[in-house]
């Protein structure tokens, strides 16, 4: 699934291309799941901004109001140019977005784990995993000491509280082993001390800066509006290198289930 830099990613190439952008007609896939799409036809893309793993594009329609899509798994937005000769009726195609100028804004979803809303401003109560995330990254509220917090108040691994988006947004299994690798810290740790949490904070926001730096990281399905995969990929030291030796330390690499999801650590680098 992509994590904030692979939506982030996206964001920024989308910006220049719909911001600005009025919505002649629309279309979706018959499944709730998509059909919202063809709600803002009529309005104008103002803003194209992301939260957590969530794109949002800002809407002037009379009233303000928030196209919102979730990527799912293998998710794709894209422009096309009006001269192109886009199939509107492609088995993954689940909307479609047609522009005053005559471009196409297309979202093809093979698994249709995507998901779309449209909502007025704001108003996220019935997206409740947009309506609940925890702050962004770098912001001043993700602190050592608040994500300390939120680990000693519950009893849950480390690993699955990262990736329950509450204590922090937008990190998926990927940046969650890269960041605890980083951080000498064991995954299935259910304490956090203040100066490790200090650290922790630290080794997140390198981890998806190094995401965000190499264009996400594309180990099946993602690639990006352009259809380029990511590179990150070649920059890992943890996730998915169990069996390989450690970068730090020349351990080899473990994998366990965590919560059902498989994580890579080092036994000793990260030892409990």
């Amino acid at each position: 699934m992509p994590e904030l830099p692979e939506v982030e990613t996206i964001r920024r190439q989308l910006e220049h291309r719909v911001v600005g952008a009025s919505i002649a007609d629309a279309g979706a896939h018959w499944s709730d799941k998509f059909s919202p799409a063809v709600e803002v036809v009529g309005g104008e893309i103002m803003s194209a901004h992301r939260r957590g793993k969530y794109l949002l594009f800002d809407l002037d329609h009379g009233v303000p109001t928030e196209l919102i899509v979730h990527l799912g798994m293998t998710g794709r937005l894209a422009v096309h140019d009006a001269r192109d000769e886009t199939d509107l009726t492609h088995p993954h195609l689940r909307a479609w977005w047609r522009f005053d100028d005559g471009r196409l804004f297309t979202f093809h979803d093979i698994r249709r784990f995507g998901r779309i809303h449209v909502v007025d401003a704001g108003r996220y109560g019935e997206i409740p995993t947009l309506y609940h995330l925890g702050p962004e990254p770098w912001d001043a509220a993700f602190t050592g000491r608040a994500l300390a917090a939120f680990v000693k108040g519950s009893n849950r691994y480390l690993k699955t509280i990262l990736l329950a988006q509450r204590a922090v947004a937008g990190i998926g299994n990927i940046y969650a082993d890269e960041a605890l690798w980083m951080a000498g810290i064991n995954p299935a740790n259910r304490r956090l001390s203040a100066q490790r949490a200090d650290r922790l904070v630290e080794t997140i926001r390198a981890a998806l800066q190094s995401g965000l730096d190499h264009g996400g990281t594309t180990l099946r399905d993602y690639v990006d509006s352009d259809g380029e995969t990511g590179a990150n990929q070649h920059e890992l030291f943890c996730y998915g290198r169990a069996g390989s030796p450690c970068h730090r330390c020349a351990t080899e690499l473990r994998s366990r289930v965590l919560d059902a999801r498989t994580t890579t650590y080092c036994p000793r680098c990260q030892a409990r």
